[in-house]
C-alpha cells in the first residue's frame, strides 16, 4: 500500500483511496480513535453532509435511514470504514462510524440505547472478501469465576480452589460437549481466557480466579448456556459480565438479495458466510428490527496479525457493491 503521508489524485477513485490510507495511517487502537474520528468527520464535511462525533465518540452522519452503513473505528480501520463512508457519500446513505467494537462495543451500544428511530436496513461494515456476505455471528457470554478455601499442605486430600475451579471448568466444558463434525458455528465452544491462584498474601487460605468466555451459536440464548455453566458449579461463584446475543439472518432478506446482485454484476460470485466470533451486528439485531448484513473487503483470517492488508483493487470493487446495493435498497 502507498506510504503514510503520500498524496493521490488525478482520477475518480483517487479520495476513496486517499481516505483509505489516511484512516490506516492514524493510530486508533480502542479508547484512542479521536484523531481517526475526526478525519471521518472531516470527509463527509467536505461532501457538505451534517456530521456530528457523539459523546462515545461515534461519527455520525444521518441521512437516508433506507440504509444504514457503518463500521467501527478502533484497531486497523481503513478498508470497511473507509469503503462504508466514501459509498454513504455518493448514495446519500446514513453512516455510522463506531467505537469500542474490539473490546466492548461501548459504541454500538450507545447509538443503539439513544437513536431516535431505527434505520430500515443496517449493513455492518467487517472483512468478508468482496464476494462475501456474512447472515451471522455467534453470541458471547464472558464470566469471572472465584474460589477460595484454607490453606492446608499439599497432601491433603480434599480439594482446595484451585482444584474447584479446574473441576468447574471441566464439567462446563463436557456439559456443551458435541460432535467434532457439527460445525464451529453450530456449537458453544468454552475457552478459559486467564487464570490466578495460589495461597494468600496472609498465607491463611488458597485462591484462584479464572476469567472465561463461551461462544453461544444461535440455538442457544446467552442466558440459556449461563444457566447451564452455572448449573455446573459446587464451589466458587461466578460474575457474568459480558453478554452478547447471537444472530442469524435469512438469505432472503431484500438486503441479502441486493448484495447478491450487486456482486454478480461486478463479476463475482457470491458467497454466504457464518462468523464463530462475535461483532456490533449483533448488537443492532438484538436492539433493531430491521433486516442486516455484514459486509466488507479484506480476509478476516488476517484480522490482528502482522499480514493484515488489502488489496487495492479490492477495496474498489467493495465500494462498487456497496453503491450498487445500497442504490438498490434507497
Amino acid at each position: 500500500m502507498t506510504g503514510k503521508g503520500t498524496q493521490i489524485t488525478g482520477k475518480p477513485a483517487d479520495e476513496a483511496r486517499q481516505l483509505l490510507i489516511d484512516l490506516v495511517d492514524i493510530p486508533s487502537v480502542t479508547g484512542n480513535e479521536g484523531n481517526c474520528a475526526v478525519r471521518l468527520a472531516a470527509f463527509f464535511e467536505d461532501h457538505g453532509r451534517d456530521v456530528r462525533i457523539d459523546e462515545a465518540g461515534n461519527v455520525r452522519a444521518p441521512a437516508n435511514d433506507g440504509v444504514l452503513l457503518t463500521s467501527h473505528i478502533d484497531t486497523v480501520p481503513g478498508e470497511m470504514l473507509a469503503a462504508m463512508a466514501v459509498a454513504a457519500v455518493r448514495t446519500g446513505a446514513s453512516f455510522l462510524g463506531v467505537v469500542g467494537e474490539e473490546v466492548d462495543s461501548r459504541g454500538s451500544r450507545h447509538v443503539v440505547d439513544t437513536r431516535e428511530s431505527e434505520p430500515e436496513t443496517v449493513v455492518n461494515g467487517e472483512p468478508s472478501g468482496w464476494e462475501g456476505i456474512t447472515l451471522g455471528y455467534r453470541g458471547l457470554l464472558g464470566g469471572t469465576y472465584v474460589a477460595t478455601s484454607e490453606s492446608g499442605h499439599s497432601s491433603r486430600p480434599e480439594n482446595n480452589a484451585i482444584q474447584d475451579a479446574m473441576d468447574w471448568w471441566n464439567r462446563v466444558d463436557a456439559a456443551f460437549d458435541r460432535n467434532e463434525w457439527e460445525p464451529v458455528f453450530e456449537r458453544v465452544t468454552t475457552k478459559p481466557v486467564s487464570f490466578d491462584g495460589g495461597i494468600s498474601d496472609d498465607g491463611l487460605s488458597v485462591e484462584a480466579t479464572m476469567d472465561v468466555q463461551l461462544r453461544v451459536p444461535p440455538e442457544y440464548t446467552a442466558d440459556q448456556v449461563r444457566e447451564i455453566a452455572d448449573g455446573c458449579l459446587e464451589n466458587g461463584t461466578v460474575t457474568w459480565y459480558d453478554r452478547v446475543e447471537p444472530t442469524f439472518q435469512s438469505p432472503r432478506t431484500p438486503v441479502a438479495a441486493a448484495f447478491r446482485a450487486a456482486i454478480r454484476k461486478a463479476g463475482g460470485q457470491p458467497r454466504l458466510l457464518r462468523k464463530t466470533g462475535t461483532s456490533d451486528m449483533n448488537i443492532f439485531a438484538e436492539h433493531w428490527n430491521c433486516p442486516i448484513v455484514t459486509y466488507g473487503p479484506g480476509d478476516s483470517g488476517l484480522d490482528h496479525t502482522p499480514n493484515e492488508h488489502l488489496p487495492l483493487p479490492e477495496y474498489d470493487r467493495a465500494i462498487e457493491v456497496l453503491e450498487t446495493a445500497t442504490e438498490r435498497l434507497l
